[in-house]
């Protein structure tokens, strides 16, 4: 039966769309963010990726496409982007003013199956920019891309050609995007990427054997290689859906891991650690879980240095009505600890998550997502933190 990687990552990252009981607006008492007001063009806006060559010039894409002047957000068309669930931005670079790339996915109106999609920022307008070609009965998927410079991007992902998987990755040096493949001989999904050098890469997501496994690959200048991640944390699926690479010696990637068999206990946050010879767990914290439906979910990574970093994604209510609130945990070099975050929802159904981060500047740390207003003709509606503070 041929693979299917774009529905099952986007089912994982699926939204609960349905009404339960009636919650009110959270803001946790002591954050350092606050939620600053961005454009809602779509009926879904959620954002799922950003980045920003200066505080000033900042990308956030997902199911819009926003960007930031220093003062105010501003929303712009990109091709396929409409807001229905049938395209889906998952990655930007922002390399300056005039030039940014995105990467993504889209289901060519409604159809299936998902296929790639790579656009380009000219300073003026979003454009669609060839694919790579694929072979016939291809089905090509992106979920991730990173920069070190103008002339080194890579992007991430997954391809299935008929019966067989195999980790993608395409890079554009300044003229063209080549691709790489790796024969996976498993289901194995890609779902974060991060580079600090020319030389230093990594690529994580999970593997799907009789339970799911994390998964790192690491690029060296030359090729790119399967690491080995630590054994899975407790009796469930493990995965990784973020990776942020500081240095050689220095990388870190978020996920989560399940005490338990799948949807018999609640999933707790995983983070792993690179010293430049192996990943650890290091240990980190949860928002209870008080009940098996408390489930936690890191789903990105920002840093203002090796010694201050935040990680985050959401947290479920305890009493398994399905609402969900932002997570976030920060680093000081020691140890990770849970940080207030606000949760602005204002309809019936408290349901907010944070999926992306970037740091322009020292102190300066944007968190975008999405957050439920299923009122008035909309959806999931765009979602923006920062902070000038620090930590």
């Amino acid at each position: 039966m041929k693979l299917t990687f774009s529905a099952a990552i986007l089912f994982g990252l699926a939204v609960a769309m349905f009404h339960a009981t009636p919650a009110l607006s959270q803001t946790k008492p002591g954050s350092i963010f606050k939620v600053v007001p961005t454009p809602n063009e779509n009926f879904n806006s959620d954002l799922f990726a950003a980045s920003a060559s200066s505080p000033n010039d900042i990308w956030a894409v997902g199911q819009s496409t926003i960007h930031f002047d220093g003062t105010k957000w501003t929303a712009f068309q990109a091709p396929f982007i409409n807001g229905e669930n049938t395209a889906f931005l998952q990655g930007v670079v922002d390399i300056s003013p005039t030039l940014a790339w995105a990467v993504g996915n889209e289901s060519n109106n409604g159809g299936s199956p998902f296929q790639q999609v790579i656009e380009q920022w000219d300073g003026t307008k979003w454009r669609l920019f060839p694919n790579p070609k694929f072979p016939p009965n291809s089905q090509a998927d992106l979920f991730a891309i990173t920069s070190t410079s103008a002339n080194d991007i890579w992007a991430a992902g997954n391809l299935v050609q008929d019966s067989l998987s195999f980790n993608l990755f395409e890079h554009w040096d300044g003229t063209a995007w080549t691709v790489t493949t790796i024969d996976d001989n498993n289901f194995e999904a890609l779902t974060g990427v991060s580079a600090d050098a020319t030389n230093d890469a990594w690529a994580v997501g999970w593997v799907a054997n009789s339970t799911t496994k994390t998964l790192a690959i690491h690029w060296d200048g030359t090729n790119w290689t399967h690491v080995a991640t630590p054994a899975n944390v407790g009796h469930g699926p493990n995965q990784l859906n973020a990776v942020l690479t500081v240095a050689p010696n220095e990388a870190w990637a978020v996920g989560y891991s399940t005490p338990g068999k799948a949807e018999e206990s609640a999933t707790l946050t995983l983070i792993l650690h690179w010293d430049g010879t192996s990943w650890k767990v290091v240990p980190s914290p949860n928002v209870g879980p008080k009940s098996r439906s408390q489930s936690n979910r890191l789903l990105g990574l920002t840093a203002n240095s090796a010694n201050d970093i935040w990680a985050f994604g959401s947290y479920f209510a305890a009493d398994g009505s399905g609402h969900q609130m932002t997570l976030l945990l920060h680093w000081d070099g020691t140890s990770w600890k849970i940080a207030p975050s606000p949760n602005p929802t204002k309809g019936d159904f408290l349901d907010d998550l944070l999926f992306a981060g970037v740091t322009p500047s020292a102190g300066n740390v944007w968190l975008f997502g999405g957050e439920a207003e299923f009122q008035n003709n909309h959806g999931i509606e765009t979602l923006a933190l920062h902070t000038t503070t620090g930590n």
